[in-house]
């Protein structure tokens, strides 16, 4: 799966989420834009890891501030 194809999935795995409504893009922050506290991340990162088959450790999670920062995440867990 490409990048544009992650980025397409991620997206609409974000929408119940997107409480404000906000266009994200790549530089669209989790705690700053879209003020998603400790038990919405771990919600959606349930959904992306279902989604996905795959596992986000805690270390990774700490990492990830951005949407694209989450989408190459993804891409990089994906390939192995």
């Amino acid at each position: 799966m490409d990048r544009a194809q992650v980025d397409s999935r991620i997206r609409s795995l974000i929408e119940p989420f997107n409480r404000k409504m906000l266009e994200i893009g790549d530089e669209t922050t989790f705690a700053g834009d879209l003020e998603f506290d400790s038990l919405t991340v771990m919600d959606f990162v349930a959904a992306i890891e279902d989604e996905f088959d795959i596992i986000i450790s805690m270390n990774q999670q700490a990492e990830i501030e951005t949407f694209g920062q989450l989408v190459d995440a993804v891409c990089k867990l994906q390939a192995g």
